[in-house]
């Protein structure tokens, strides 16, 4: 997963930098969902991973396939991926974009595991206090880990917040231990 991390990000950098200089963030990543969403395919997958099916075709389908809405920028850059056989990198790519286009625009991006399916007022706590913790505002994803006993996890980028109660037996029983 992290190579693939790693020959995204270059891609995902420039189609960034690209869209902030002509002030379409919110454009790009409409153009970059499609695209992955067009390349995660069953049979596009196909076409793109088969070395009988000439590069210049597969990104002239993918064209096709994502509209007039791609624009001229958008097709030029699915024919730079296809060059470099990269376009299966799309999904990657997209999520990278998305990343920097939150950070840009001052939105954390947080994954809140919890042992068990969080109520609305729960959430709408979480996200409050986040947002006065950070002074920014957050995207949560929601995800639910049963193994967790009780609590929840809260992961923002590289920080994590361990308040479940299998963290809490884990860190009481290296205590115990030392």
């Amino acid at each position: 997963m992290s190579e693939l991390s790693t020959l995204a990000r270059p891609y995902a950098e420039a189609v960034f930098r690209m869209a902030q200089d002509e002030n379409d963030l919110a454009g790009w990543s409409s153009r970059i969902a499609r695209l992955a969403a067009i390349v995660s395919d069953a049979q596009v997958a196909r076409l793109i991973s088969d070395p009988t099916v000439l590069t210049e075709r597969v990104a002239g389908l993918i064209i096709d396939v994502a509209g007039s809405d791609l624009g001229e920028r958008g097709a030029n850059f699915v024919k730079v991926l296809a060059e470099n056989d990269r376009l299966s990198l799309l999904p990657e790519i997209g999520v990278q974009f998305e990343t920097l286009k939150a950070k840009a625009e001052g939105i954390l991006e947080a994954t809140i595991t919890s042992a068990q399916e969080l109520t609305q007022t729960q959430l709408d706590d979480l996200v409050a206090g986040l947002k006065a913790r950070f002074s920014r505002s957050v995207n949560v994803q929601v995800a639910v880990d049963p193994e967790l006993i009780g609590g929840a996890i809260i992961a923002i980028g590289d920080q994590v917040i361990d308040g479940s109660v299998k963290g809490r037996l884990q860190r009481m029983s290296f205590a115990l231990q030392a």
